[in-house]
């Protein structure tokens, strides 16, 4: 399952505290109490594992470590580790308490989160001409506590859209080497799948039903995906009885969820041309091009069909610089 947003608090190490101690040699007694160190901060890094959240999904709370205690004879406290927590590039981090909010867009992007403490001195640095023997020393700063608000929002060059079991997850198989469960049911895909076609991107979004926008069926968990996708690749099923009206359906919720995904470059697709007859495909594109559309008719048992779509992947390829 998607992990696309948790809330969670984070606490970077507290500094060591310094030490207080003297040199045991006879005729150098000296302070030789050494400083603490500092606390392991928290850092937010990007990575391309679109389910990197799944780790903390069950978590409230991470910890940096702490600094060590200096010690005498002028050793001083180790450095706390900092923790990196690893999270999907295109993920947005809020911190609850300042409201600043900052966005992952490249992997091994870092954001400090949590600022470890400072360690504190230990006595030899309190030393002088008149405090010879100086019995001060600093205790360790503690380190910064937050709480964020961690939200995924998938970064994709293709997004694949349309009603249930349209044959999203049937053509992103098929084009890539993306494993999306298959069945002829409506809502098989759960959570989005992510493909690649020779570097281009391919985000399979979870059947929309009218009214997602307003909260029906998956609602607008992930609505939200499509916004980050370049182009659309809206899918809509050979076998429906009003392929005008499943085109509608999407359009009109992805405009009322957002009326920006509809400026977005949209290619229309009929799949599973190989259920109908021939005259039933030409009829259906017939209604589709009424709308202005230039769709095209593809099945999986027809490689030949295939080759349209990939030419338009191709493209897009090459628009990247791959």
């Amino acid at each position: 399952m998607l992990i696309d947003e948790i809330t969670i608090t984070l606490k970077a190490g507290d500094g060591g505290n310094g030490a207080v101690a003297f040199n045991k040699v006879k005729l150098s007694r000296g302070p030789t109490g050494a400083d603490g160190g500092n606390g392991g901060s928290v850092y937010f890094e990007g990575s391309g594992d679109i389910n990197a959240l799944m780790t903390y999904a069950s978590r409230k709370k991470i910890e940096a470590e702490r600094g060590r205690d200096g010690r005498g004879q002028f050793l001083d406290g180790r450095k706390g580790e900092h923790f990196i927590m690893k999270i999907p590039i295109g993920t947005t981090v809020t911190n609850l308490e300042t409201n600043f909010s900052q966005e992952i867009e490249e992997v091994g992007q870092r954001i400090l989160a949590a600022g470890g403490g400072v360690g504190g001195r230990g006595n030899f640095k309190f030393r002088s001409a008149t405090n010879t023997t100086p019995m001060e020393h600093e205790d360790g700063t503690k380190g910064d506590i937050a709480t964020y608000k961690i939200n995924v929002r998938l970064i994709a060059d293709v997004g694949l859209v349309g009603l249930p079991n349209a044959g999203k997850s049937t053509l992103l198989n098929e084009l890539t080497a993306a494993k999306s469960r298959v069945a002829n049911y409506a809502f098989t895909t759960l959570e989005p799948h992510l493909g690649s076609y020779y570097g281009v991107i391919l985000a399979d979004i979870p059947g929309i039903i009218e009214g997602a926008s307003a909260g029906k069926g998956l609602g607008v968990k992930f609505l939200k995906h499509i916004e980050r996708t370049r182009v659309l690749f809206h899918l809509i099923d050979s076998e429906s009885d009003d392929v005008v009206r499943d085109y509608k359906i999407i359009r009109n919720e992805l405009e009322t969820f957002n009326p920006e995904l509809t400026k977005k470059t949209e290619h229309v697709f009929l799949t599973k041309t190989d259920s109908v007859s021939p005259e039933e495909v030409k009829e259906k594109i017939a209604a589709l091009k009424k709308l202005k559309q230039h769709p095209l008719a593809v099945s999986i048992l027809e490689p030949e069909s295939l080759e349209e779509v990939k030419k338009i992947l191709n493209k897009i390829k090459d628009e990247k610089g791959l």
